[in-house]
């Protein structure tokens, strides 16, 4: 099973003292009411930071795994959100082909990411430029989740379904397109999506 990347400094830890209190449970029965709270730490982060190969989609796909929170369109515009359930894979990945425009991080609250207020929370901001016109996709940072860890940086330029970096622990991811560009919205409100996988847009 794929680890993401930037995750093994929170697995490795439960990983130690599991092995540790396992051989000294040899010693001591005792041991094993630490080994056993600690084992289990260590399989919800593996289960948490796996990172699967993905068949990548058709269209504009999905940058996150979860449910669709929001859709939303006007003349200049469609905007797409996405809230990731603890279960979800938490890498994200490009929805179309682009270059990295700019990247701003914006310290902030950790409200949950449900909420409106939610748009205060910390956040990255990821603009490109695709050949469908500015894309912007924003990855928001939750009330568990407390860490927005990139895998890109300006200047670069990625294929539709590369991966563009994890939310740690959390938990929203937000996309804008071009609404002259965009011929059909695929989802709606409570749709589940798979990062790589779902089409969420069909371009012009």
């Amino acid at each position: 099973m794929r680890i993401a990347k930037g995750c093994w400094s929170w697995i490795a830890p439960p990983l130690v003292l599991s092995i540790i209190f396992l051989i000294l449970s040899w010693l001591s029965r005792w041991f094993l009411s630490l080994f056993i709270p600690f084992f289990c730490i260590l399989i919800f982060f593996l289960i948490f930071f796996r990172d699967p190969e993905r068949r990548i989609g058709d269209g504009i796909i999905a940058p996150a795994d979860g449910r669709i929170r929001e859709v939303k369109q006007d003349n200049d515009q469609c905007f797409i959100s996405i809230f990731m359930e603890v279960n979800n894979v938490h890498v994200n990945r490009m929805p179309i082909n682009g270059r990295i425009s700019k990247m701003t991080h914006f310290p902030g609250y950790h409200l949950r990411a449900w909420k409106k207020e939610s748009d205060l929370n910390e956040r990255v901001v990821i603009s490109l430029e695709t050949e469908i016109g500015p894309v912007m996709i924003v990855q928001i940072a939750g009330m568990i989740a407390r860490r927005v860890y990139p895998y890109i940086k300006k200047g670069d330029f990625l294929q539709k379904g590369e991966r563009i970096g994890i939310i740690r622990l959390g938990s929203r991811v937000d996309v804008y397109l071009p609404a002259i560009k965009i011929k059909e919205i695929a989802v709606k409100v409570g749709d589940p999506v798979y990062a790589g996988v779902t089409t969420i847009a069909k371009t012009i």
